[in-house]
């Protein structure tokens, strides 16, 4: 028989808190989208919705906020601190050692700063009557564990018998049932999705008033079912269109409290999918999604809304609360139908300031229909620019595509905030030369961001270890000083680390690491001024066109191509197979041809990969 916690007070009202670190300027759609579908579900139910980490952004001012919100160990070790303030010395360790380049978290005094968010949070939990609730829910994604595990301790102190419930993307698979094992005030764990589970067990509680239920609640983990090693199935919404529109009404009342100086315009995170359609294996294969990712356990499958549901999702919300930005939270917005979603997002006739993440292999198409219903910024999966390196990802997309589109976007104006994963586990020397050699076509474009690849629970390389040449995994050290050992070894945490060949890695790739930063210096000193033209760009006159090339500290080389040199150029705005190229413009001759697009490449006017060609210039007017 399974035993429910215990209630004194009746299920009649709940609190869902969700802690720092979330990005503070975003209300989070986990709490909004539960506390719309727990009103639709159970319309008798009071949901508060709190967003505590906006208190703590006021409190410490929105800059440091940022800083510490934006790099994940240091935002651990903060709670952590305040969970084991013993161990502050090695806590403290975690926090400077991972400040990095940041001149302002390593500027900080870590003593002061977790005294600062003690005081914040210790008034927090004292302002509010937790004995009003039946039950009290909290969101634990990236950077909110320690935070989570501080609030949720103190709140078991102030209200003994309160049952409370975890949920989130950090609970995913194991973490979540090890944590129910290392922590006793956690009564329930979700396991996957929360809308269905979470209604199902307030109507368990609220039915059984804290008795005995012989019902197991499907996507709800307890500490019997620890114990029995009976872990509940996660169940999941069928109809991503039936789930009502999230409810962002109390983060702007939070918001409207702020003191003059204080307040801002927040983006809207909006759903369109869950999980993600690259994860589905191939036929005849067991590979699916990214190598590296872990970004979609607690979803099962992959399901979308229609573009007439997002459309009028879009203009509902941001009607309702007067806002014109919006983030999509998908980690991969669905090519299949992108074009349709953009061009009814775009027929709304709203100013719309939007971001997403697309895959390399979208196509220009849905990537123009995006620009113009609004999106100003994309993150593109591109992760690498070698073919070999690629194919270790399983990204199913080649380096001349990742080319392709950072030179779309940057003709069409969008910004690319996209990321190169430094270190991947058995790169080869060809590998990185290969890379060096791309980043010398792509300097006209955004630059990307070098991320140091890390080792994700569940993730085909943590589950597969051996094909990528690593001898054993285990949790990233910093657990170890952030938690006592009791801790430590009890719970697998999400990242993880491994012994391999890391210090290869970390020599092989210096070269890439230097290269991004002098790309980075170079574009922003090219892009200083207000009216700056892409660095590499073309204006076409009808029967000729002139390339420019704004260089360092020279003046701009400059060409012009003119008669079959204008169209061999234009039709590889697009990347061609030599083949295709050849057919289309017989006339010059095979051997021409490739004369003309070998002086290109020298020029790194195109690019070229296997026998595939790009022209690299952006057209003044894009549209």
């Amino acid at each position: 028989m399974r035993k429910l916690a215990a209630t004194a007070t009746p299920i009649n009202r709940l609190i869902l808190v969700s802690p720092p670190w979330p990005v503070f300027n975003r209300p989070s759609i986990q709490l909004s989208a539960l506390k719309a579908f727990i009103a639709d579900r159970i319309p008798d139910i009071d949901t508060v919705a709190s967003h505590f980490y906006l208190e703590v952004a006021k409190s410490l001012g929105y800059s440091l906020y940022s800083a510490v919100s934006e790099k994940t160990w240091p935002a651990e070790s903060v709670y952590a601190a305040l969970l084991y303030p013993d161990r502050i010395s090695r806590i403290e360790s975690v926090f400077h050692k991972d400040a990095g380049r940041n001149q302002g978290l390593r500027a900080i005094d870590f003593k002061a700063l977790t005294k600062r968010v003690k005081q914040i949070t210790d008034a927090y939990i004292e302002s509010i009557d937790w004995d009003r609730f039946g039950l009290a829910g909290f969101s634990v994604c990236l950077c909110q564990l320690t935070s989570t595990l501080y609030l949720v301790r103190a709140v078991r102190e102030q209200a003994p018998g309160l049952p409370i419930v975890l949920g989130g993307s950090s609970l995913a698979g194991k973490t979540g049932t090890d944590l129910l094992r290392a922590f006793p005030e956690i009564d329930f764990v979700v396991n996957g999705e929360g809308e269905v589970p979470l209604v199902r067990l307030i109507t368990s509680l609220k039915n059984h008033s804290g008795l005995s239920s012989e019902e197991a609640i499907p996507g709800i983990t307890t500490r019997s079912d620890v114990d029995d090693g009976n872990l509940p199935r996660c169940i999941q919404v069928t109809s991503m269109d039936d789930l009502p529109y999230p409810d962002y009404g109390d983060y702007f009342e939070q918001l409207n409290r702020l003191p003059d100086g204080l307040t801002f315009f927040p983006t809207l995170p909006v759903e369109i999918s869950r999980g993600c359609f690259w994860q589905r294996p191939a036929a005849g294969t067991t590979e699916k999604g990214c190598s590296f990712c872990n970004l979609n356990m607690q979803w099962a499958g992959y399901r979308a809304k229609t573009a007439d549901r997002i459309a009028r999702e879009i203009d509902a919300t941001t009607s309702r609360y007067r806002a014109l930005s919006v983030a999509f939270t998908d980690n991969l917005l669905p090519v299949h139908g992108g074009r349709e979603i953009f061009t009814r997002i775009g027929s709304l006739k709203k100013d719309l300031r939007m971001f997403g993440e697309i895959r390399a292999a979208t196509p220009s198409s849905m990537l123009a229909a995006m620009a113009s219903a609004g999106v100003s910024e994309v993150q593109i999966g591109i992760e690498a620019l070698s073919n070999s390196l690629l194919r270790k990802l399983n990204k199913g997309t080649t380096a001349i595509q990742n080319i392709e589109i950072m030179k779309r976007c940057e003709e069409m104006r969008v910004a690319s905030r996209s990321n190169l994963i430094l270190y991947f586990p058995g790169s080869q020397p060809e590998e990185v030369e290969e890379t060096l050699r791309a980043l010398s076509f792509v300097l006209p474009f955004r630059p990307l961001k070098p991320v140091r690849f890390w080792l994700g629970l569940g993730s085909p390389v943590w589950s597969t270890p051996e094909k990528f040449g690593i001898r054993a995994v285990f949790n990233h050290p910093h657990y170890h000083r952030l938690f006592p050992p009791e801790v430590s070894r009890l719970v697998q945490f999400t990242i993880q680390a491994y012994r391999g060949d890391l210090t290869q890695q970390r020599k092989l790739w210096k070269p890439v690491a230097d290269k991004l930063k002098e790309w980075n210096a170079s574009y922003a000193r090219l892009h200083a001024h207000p009216d700056s033209e892409p660095i590499l760009a073309y204006r076409d006159g009808g029967d000729f066109i002139i390339i420019r090339h704004r260089r360092m500290g020279a003046d701009p080389d400059t060409h012009r191509l003119t008669g079959m040199s204008r169209s061999i150029y234009l039709f590889c705005r697009r990347n061609r197979s030599l083949r295709e190229i050849i057919d289309r413009f017989p006339k010059p001759g095979a051997e021409n041809i490739r004369a003309f697009l070998n002086m290109m490449v020298r020029k790194k006017l195109m690019f070229e990969a296997s026998k595939r060609y790009l022209s690299l210039a952006v057209r003044i007017k894009p549209f």
